[in-house]
């Protein structure tokens, strides 16, 4: 499978300004994540993203009821980072390697639900 341009996803993710479905992975049930979520985690080959984000954010939503979730990638290693939507800083954490296309990936997770912020 040939990668995705970055343009090219943020064009996918656009099309995104709801979700019909929500979807979890069993692992972590009470996380659901909506289609455009899935979309990325497809087309970037950023399972592993979710996965960090259901195991190591997701517990904060116990105290937060919104976090702002950034994917930073260079297209060979990333930084996840969660604030609080403001300047408080709650997760930080540093991806040795990855193939996820180049960017800033924005997301939010409220009411146990990880979403665009274009479906929010």
């Amino acid at each position: 499978m040939t990668p995705i341009t970055p343009e090219d996803l943020r064009t996918q993710l656009a099309q995104h300004t709801g979700s019909e479905q929500l979807f979890f992975n069993p692992l972590y049930r009470r996380l659901n994540y909506t289609e455009g979520v899935k979309q990325f985690a497809e087309l970037a080959g950023a399972y592993w993203f979710l996965d960090i984000v259901g195991t190591e954010i997701f517990p904060l939503q116990a105290t937060e009821d919104f976090i702002a979730i950034t994917l930073a990638s260079s297209g060979h290693n990333a930084v996840i980072a969660a604030t609080d939507g403001n300047e408080k800083v709650l997760f930080g954490k540093e991806i040795a390697f990855t193939d996820c296309p180049k960017g800033a990936w924005k997301f939010y997770l409220i009411d146990n639900v990880f979403l665009l912020p274009s479906e929010y």
